[in-house]
């Protein structure tokens, strides 16, 4: 008891009780308000009966001693409260270089045990900055699962638990799964598990009891957690390969037998799986379905996801499958059966893995699915594809590289007339279709095509075309033609790579000489004289200005002429079908060359090119 108030228990003016209350709020003291916080005891007048505290979000506060006494809760100096009031930049000092000490004392002062919104009142804006409070939280997770000392909750209806120090790692670790019954918790600590291996180096008896969670977990809950079950068999498998001495029992449960007698229910409970997870699970078909394997790994190909398809793709081609694959494949995309992440993945790899079924059928399936979706009710399947097409800038002409003329319009057709796109977009794809088969130029309409006759291109790049020409069919051609008789003289032409590379660019080279001679026999030479300039023209030069005051300027030229560093594009383009019979003051929606971004330009004058 303080000796001020032990006298005036002793002079019987207050009762013993009261005094030893009235001892915890004395100078130097330490209690918490609802409100206000933590607080220190600055000073207090007995005879008045008044004390000043100065608490943590309201200082130098007199309040009267009984309504102190009746306010406010004792706190012991070294609770985490009081710390933040006398060691507050100890604290913060901790928040840059040890999170999960400083959890780890606000933990201690709490019992051991805290939900994490108190947790956030007691650390937010105080002891770590509220603003960056977010991406503090997210490090110091990361810490105190890496120390293996606390138990993180899944889910913030659970507390966060600071474990008995008296436990090592390893049993840290295997208490964190088998101390829950939340799925996605165990989930969460088999994955540390698994990072953390080497805690059981020298001791795997604790991996034993995790087995055998896991066993216990699999046989009863493989009805209503199958992704679950699949993911942790695939975890304890590869857990039991790194580890002599830990075996699966005759009776315990085994990933190709979950895979067999739960065959309907594998596609939807694979999506959502870890890359790795899927590809352990797809290594287990050809035990589970013996030489049937491939047929069904195909069946479930186009069906579990992105991550799914790339790793079906490869332990396909990787364990002799790949004819049946590739014949998988083109069926697949000439009955436009094909989902969009297999299409996806065969644009991403059509100058690998897909290179033997990438064609211009690919793209006529793309717009199929593309249209299918677009009508169909519920949510857009295909966004991720369609964003594909429009992003990758090099896509449609790879696509339409080897494709014929009337294939080609066809293509353009199909993509012209899609509800899909919007105008702007429709028009930057129709170009590239354009700029890989001018031939389809007359596939756009609009105002200004109607004055346009055939392909218009100036005398100097028509000359160039017909040098490329002249070029494929004196030098390139007969070089092919010595290359094929070379390679066929080194015998078995179906094993003799050389001869089918020949092949392949003398195909090349007639579909370019026919394309070549084609595109000279429709385009017309102009010089761009006589341009009209009270609309953009092809032989125009647009002015241009931004929202923001920025001047541009475009040439609008010949369907060949295109310099893109200079500004000199082809009326074919995407800007220049945008500009092409505007008007001056009009303000237009153009895509930008290089950022492919939209912004909005308004024509300030139009001249002759000369």
């Amino acid at each position: 008891m303080h000796p001020d108030v032990a006298k005036l228990v002793e002079a019987g003016r207050i009762p013993q009780p009261v005094g030893e209350r009235l001892s915890e709020i004395s100078p130097g003291s330490f209690c918490t308000h609802k409100n206000w916080g933590a607080g220190k005891v600055k000073s207090w007048d007995l005879s008045r009966a008044k004390v000043v505290i100065d608490f943590e979000k309201k200082s130098d506060q007199e309040m009267g001693l009984q309504f102190a006494i009746q306010k406010t809760e004792p706190l012991d100096a070294g609770h985490f409260s009081a710390r933040k009031l006398e060691n507050i930049e100890e604290l913060r000092d901790l928040v840059k270089n040890d999170p999960a000490e400083l959890v780890k004392r606000t933990l201690t002062s709490h019992g051991g045990s805290m939900m994490l919104d108190q947790l956030d009142r007691e650390l937010s804006g105080s002891v770590v900055p509220e603003e960056g409070y977010k991406k503090w939280w997210d490090k110091a997770k990361k810490a105190m699962r890496e120390s293996h000392v606390f138990s993180v909750p899944s889910k913030r209806t659970d507390p966060l638990v600071l474990r008995e120090e008296s436990s090592s790692p390893a049993e840290m670790l295997i208490a964190d799964f088998t101390g829950t019954r939340d799925p996605k918790a165990k989930v969460k600590a088999l994955e540390n598990i698994r990072k953390n291996l080497s805690v059981f180096k020298d001791d795997h008896s604790p991996l034993i009891k995790l087995i055998e969670d896991i066993n216990a977990f699999c046989s009863k809950g493989r009805k209503l957690y199958l992704s679950l079950v699949l993911e942790f068999l695939v975890a304890r498998d590869e857990i039991i390969s790194q580890f002599d001495g830990i075996d699966l029992a005759d009776s315990d449960l085994r990933l190709a037998d979950v895979l067999t007698t739960e065959e309907e229910r594998l596609v939807e409970n694979l999506k959502g799986r870890s890359a790795a997870t899927q590809r352990s699970i797809f290594e287990s078909f050809p035990d589970a379905f013996g030489d049937a394997w491939a047929e069904k790994l195909l069946a479930v190909f186009d069906a579990v996801g992105s991550r799914g398809v790339t790793e079906i793709a490869k332990y396909l081609q990787e364990n002799g499958a790949d004819d049946q694959f590739e014949d998988h494949l083109r069926k697949a995309i000439a009955n436009r059966s094909l989902g969009p992440d297999a299409l996806i993945w065969i644009c991403r790899e059509r100058e690998k893995s897909a290179a033997v079924v990438f064609s211009f059928e690919t793209g006529n399936s793309i717009l199929n699915l593309l249209d299918r979706d677009h009508v169909a009710d519920g949510p857009s399947k295909s966004a991720r594809l369609r964003t594909l097409l429009m992003n990758d800038k090099t896509l449609i002409a790879d696509l339409l590289t080897e494709a014929e003329e009337a294939e080609a319009r066809q293509f353009g057709r199909k993509l012209y007339n899609s509800p899909v796109f919007t105008d702007l977009d429709r028009k930057s794809l129709m170009a590239r279709v354009i700029k890989a088969c001018p031939a389809t130029q007359d596939l756009v309409t609009g105002e200004f095509e109607k004055k346009i006759e055939g392909v218009i291109s100036s005398h100097q790049s028509i000359e160039k075309r017909k040098k490329d020409l002249e070029t494929i069919i004196k030098v390139k051609i007969p070089e092919n033609t010595k290359e094929i008789a070379v390679a066929r003289s080194y015998g078995d032409l179906r094993e003799n790579f050389e001869f089918k590379a020949a092949k392949q660019m003398q195909a090349v080279l007639m579909r370019r000489k026919s394309q070549l001679e084609k595109e000279l026999v429709h385009v017309q030479a102009t010089d761009f004289s006589n341009a009209e300039t009270l609309e953009v023209n092809i032989g125009t030069v647009v002015h241009l200005e931004d929202d923001g005051g920025k001047a541009v300027s475009y040439t609008i030229l010949g369907a060949w002429d295109s310099i893109p560093e200079e500004n000199i594009v082809s009326y074919l383009s995407d800007i220049g079908m945008t500009l092409v019979g505007a008007k001056e003051g009009d303000r237009l929606e153009v895509r930008d060359m290089d950022t492919e971004k939209n912004r909005f330009l308004t024509i300030k004058s139009i001249e002759a090119y000369r």
